[in-house]
């Protein structure tokens, strides 16, 4: 099954053109609706921050494994520093008992620190808790610092899309990602040593938790698979191109209308094939902590479907229900 998904040039909507704003957000509202993902060229990204996080990501993960465990967070911040191969499982997050993900992750969150301003909110603490950042390979802390900046941006202008696309005002959501607690991961799937246990993925299908995700990704083999219509259909976005996908908050916000999708990353055929060897960088926008996710105007139609939530307590429920089993 070939998977459809729409390549769409957001550059005429950053230019401000109001011609091509509005083609643009047209184009992102047919998408939302149908897929929930596009691929997104025309974003200001260079190629060569992404290469750069691409390649200190893989001379950090080809460090023996106690040395990429001291940057594992000692607190309760889960979404902090290193966690090694086949720890967590996203399948839980949709209440499924599978085997853990084979992948390996170095977790980034807000570099901003807002701590204080949610101090009041106790559940909020591991959200705006500090980073992990580990100081080896040189150069792997700044370049991720600075595609996390680069994703920040982004995210914004993606936001300021989604709203036109909505039929919001176009800085819709802009007060309520001022103090974001998103975060940046960088995935390693390694090449496989041994069989996968029965049912056992790189990434267990789910959907993802916030606003938006914006995902690069090296070319390998064993990727990112969408769900469509019953059937799973690989995503190979050519150089240069991110993937956009909707996260479960903007489902919710759009009162269903537009669709948080379900995907996955699959094992290779081979398992020892070693060019299946892979890095993915996804930033997941989550909002601020306190910002109320609830049905916009623009899609309320006979009644909101979905009750109001915090983006904080919606976030905090995913990710307890993801280290269960």
């Amino acid at each position: 099954m070939t998977c459809e998904i729409p390549t769409i040039d957001i550059a005429p909507f950053l230019a401000g053109d109001a011609g091509g704003k509005e083609e643009v957000a047209a184009e992102v509202a047919s998408a939302a609706r149908s897929i929930g993902f596009v691929v997104l060229t025309g974003h200001g990204i260079p190629q060569s921050l992404l290469e750069t996080a691409f390649t200190k990501g893989f001379e950090f993960f080809d460090l023996p494994d106690d040395e990429k465990a001291k940057w594992h967070p000692s607190g309760p911040a889960k979404q902090r520093g290193y966690h090694g191969l086949a720890t967590r499982g996203l399948s839980a997050t949709l209440g499924k008992d599978a085997p853990k993900d084979l992948r390996e992750s170095l977790f980034l969150g807000p570099i901003d620190d807002h701590a204080a301003d949610f101090a009041h909110i106790p559940e909020a603490v591991t959200a705006y808790a500090p980073n992990i950042m580990p100081d080896t390979p040189t150069g792997l802390d700044a370049s991720l610092l600075d595609l996390y900046r680069a994703f920040e941006t982004l995210s914004a202008n993606i936001l300021r899309i989604f709203a036109v696309a909505a039929n919001m005002p176009e800085e819709h959501f802009t007060p309520l990602i001022q103090k974001h607690f998103s975060i940046m991961s960088v995935h390693h799937y390694p090449a496989l040593t041994e069989p996968p246990l029965p049912g056992q993925l790189r990434t267990g299908a789910h959907t993802d938790y916030g606003a938006l995700t914006i995902l690069a990704m090296t070319t390998a083999n064993g990727g990112l698979e969408v769900e469509r219509e019953g059937e799973w259909a690989p995503v190979s976005p050519p150089e240069g191109a991110l993937v956009v996908n909707l996260g479960d908050m903007m489902q919710r916000w759009t009162n269903g209308k537009w669709v948080s999708t379900m995907h996955r990353v699959v094992t290779p055929e081979n398992l020892h094939d070693a060019m299946s060897r892979r890095i993915s960088i996804g930033y997941f926008m989550h909002p601020d902590y306190d910002a109320k996710i609830e049905c916009l105007a623009s899609c309320e139609g006979s009644g909101a479907q979905y009750p109001p939530i915090t983006a904080g307590d919606h976030i905090r429920l995913k990710i307890e229900a993801s280290h269960k089993g």
